[in-house]
């Protein structure tokens, strides 16, 4: 047509393919063309799917990224574990595998058993009468991945990020968040009456009498809301200055007092560790106070409801749905997942490197290693190229940003070196399964208190579909389990890759300069590297992030928490840019050029972006979210970044002070 020959003679001699959407990977029937791309860019490019996507009974939300990859990656593992399980010949990671999941769906045996696989800690609990016994209890509770009082495992030392130290973290909690046990809202009220109610359903199940099991829930309410007064919010949490103490052996048991740190200590096997940081050493306080103050048997309840429900999905069935049924009225979800999901996930999360090696050797291909290694290597250099123009910057603090950069590493795929699971999986007993794995992570973890910091150990397992940054270790991970479509896929333009999973690339990597990340030097240690008046400048500018999302509804009247998804919104903001600018310099001097049903390749860049968020939330789910969530809704991970990139105003023609294109836009990188 007339446009593709406007092009070539303006572009001397590149040539315009015409081609369709579902050719370069992009969903023409999620489009909404009646929607004006200036005005609501989610719109546009995802109305089509969300007025047909219906969320599965099973699900809280539905996204046609996350979801449908989770959903094939499952059902790929259903396949894998229902063989193994059944016909694992002579292998011993499909047997290993097999016997674990198999133990798993195997509900008959699971309510034979019924509590007796954990009679043993129950029987531990029986015996708290005062505090020595209380911290032993608590220690035992823990490693069967319980959570009372607080959390304990090894950590980075952020200010000598060479060593691992132990870490305390507050905790205790049954309800998501502290806000829900100290509002007077209608809304939180009634969550904590149905909370009560839940805890005294979980009692009565594990046997006590409704009379007793009535007043025991009102005595571990009246602990997790003392629990929760002492607890920092979630945006105080946000702040890594505040969040490190390293007030070591002789703080904590001064600051938790009347608790024996020294016999929660023993049974650990941390008890010479001298080297501690707390996150917040009022909270321990706190957990003194309460210990002061609290009569044996209510602890007593407290340590027995948190157990069963920290084992509920190994117990009888109706331990499980009791569970299921407090937690759909926190999202929403009609139904819960069939067993063998639950299961298949289960057996993940335990033998993660064992279930990883087979998805690996079935599902992921060199070149997708690659092709993600490539859009690494792209979206840093974008990175370095825009530092170098950075108005706002002065020499010095370039030249350590620049250093970070440098510094900064990513895994993409699958761990160099597999784990190896050390403890027996039977085939009879699920529940011993789980507290085989739990103890056996627990003192995993714990073994690595006082050694110098493993850089390229994994964080997630190859099956996860999630991505990540971490300030401590300066790196990026990039699990096999997203690299697939529509993140990613080897079919696909590369316009269309950069602007799904090339984003949430440049998303990781500005993580390392967000308000938290930009805390953390090149070695991961917490030291302000900022010149003071760039920092200063740094300060306005994630500022104007802040109102800016503020702004921006979730639901009918609720706002997005600016300073809580602060972090978030500057990785979305500056990894559309990232991103951006790395396809350009990809696609530079190519010879043909596609257009893909009438949109060229910047806008096919962005709608792929915006196709990788097209999402569904349960009314229920997006109100929880509001309150635990450090990402912005999906719609405003899209119109909101967008509109702070001027190349989207650009791409479709979006007049200034339209929605998409504020006069006064955010950029922090």
């Amino acid at each position: 047509g007339e446009m593709s020959l406007k092009l070539l003679a303006h572009s001397g001699g590149v040539r315009v393919v015409e081609t369709t959407l579902a050719a370069v990977g992009l969903d023409e029937a999620a489009l909404d063309r009646s929607a004006d791309p200036c005005d609501d860019f989610y719109q546009y490019a995802c109305g089509g799917w969300l007025a047909k996507a219906e969320i599965p009974a099973d699900k809280p939300l539905w996204s046609r990224s996350f979801n449908v990859i989770d959903d094939s990656n499952t059902a790929y593992l259903h396949e894998l574990l229902e063989r193994a399980s059944t016909s694992p010949g002579d292998d011993p990671v499909l047997q290993t595998i097999g016997d674990y999941y198999g133990a798993c769906v195997d509900e008959a045996a699971i309510e034979k058993a019924g509590t007796k696989p954990i009679q043993g800690l129950r029987d531990q609990i029986a015996k708290v009468s005062n505090a020595k016994t209380l911290a032993r209890a608590v220690a035992a509770l823990h490693r069967a991945g319980a959570n009372v009082l607080f959390g304990m495992g090894a950590t980075p030392d952020e200010r000598d990020a060479t060593k691992m130290i132990v870490g305390i973290a507050q905790g205790g909690l049954g309800l998501p968040d502290r806000d829900y046990y100290l509002k007077d809202d209608a809304a939180s009220t009634f969550l904590r009456q149905a909370y009560q109610s839940y805890v005294k359903q979980i009692l009565e199940l594990g046997g006590a009498s409704a009379k007793a099991a009535a007043a025991a829930a009102a005595d571990v309410m009246a602990i997790e809301i003392a629990l929760a007064a002492a607890s920092r919010t979630r945006v105080e949490q946000r702040d890594p200055e505040k969040m490190y103490n390293k007030i070591d052996r002789d703080g904590v048991t001064k600051a938790l007092g009347k608790f024996p740190w020294a016999e929660y200590a023993q049974v650990k096997g941390v008890a010479e560790v001298i080297d501690i940081d707390v996150g917040s050493p009022a909270f321990l306080a706190g957990i003194s106070e309460l210990v002061a103050k609290t009569k044996p048997a209510a602890w007593r309840s407290y340590l027995d409801f948190h157990l069963l429900i920290a084992t509920a999905t190994l117990l009888p069935k109706a331990f499980d749905l009791a569970q299921f049924n407090f937690v759909r009225g926190l999202t929403g979800q009609a139904e819960q997942e069939p067993r063998w999901k639950r299961c298949a996930r289960a057996t993940d999360a335990a033998l993660g490197d064992l279930v990883g090696q087979m998805f690996i050797r079935d599902r992921f291909g060199a070149d997708s290693r690659d092709g993600a290694e490539t859009q690494a290597k792209a979206i840093a250099k974008a990175f370095g190229a825009n530092l170098e123009v950075l108005s706002w910057m002065d020499a010095e603090t370039r030249a350590k940003a620049r250093t970070k950069l440098e510094t900064m590493f990513y895994q993409i795929g699958y761990p160099a070196t597999w784990r190896t699971y050390d403890f027996p999986v039977s085939r009879t007993s699920y529940a011993e399964n789980v507290l085989a794995a739990r103890a056996f992570e627990d003192k995993r973890d714990l073994a690595k208190i006082g050694k110098p910091v493993d850089r390229l150990e994994w964080g997630l397992s190859p099956v996860t579909v999630n991505a990540g940054y971490s300030a401590q270790f300066n790196r990026m991970v990039f699990p096999a389990g997203i690299l697939q479509p529509p993140f990613f896929s080897r079919d696909a333009a590369l316009q269309v890759n950069m602007g799904a999973m090339g984003v949430v690339v440049g998303h990781e990597l500005t993580h390392g300069f967000d308000d938290q990340g930009a805390r953390f030097d090149d070695q991961g240690n917490l030291k302000n590297w900022w010149s003071a008046k760039v920092g200063e400048e740094f300060g306005k500018k994630t500022q104007c992030v802040d109102d800016q999302y503020s702004k921006y509804e979730s639901l009918p009247g609720v706002t997005v928490n600016g300073k809580l998804t602060l972090g978030e919104n500057i990785a979305d903001i500056g990894g559309v840019k990232l991103a951006f600018a790395a396809y350009r310099a990809l696609r530079a001097g190519a010879v043909e050029v596609t257009k893909a049903s009438g949109f060229d390749e910047d806008q096919q860049f962005f709608l792929a972006m915006g196709q990788a968020w097209c999402t569904k939330r349960r009314d229920e789910m997006a109100r929880l979210l509001v309150n635990l969530d450090p990402h912005s809704p999906p719609q405003w991970r899209v119109n909101g970044a967008l509109a702070d990139n001027p190349e989207f105003a650009k791409a479709f023609s979006c007049k200034v002070g339209s929605k998409m294109a504020p006069a006064n836009a955010c950029v922090v990188w």
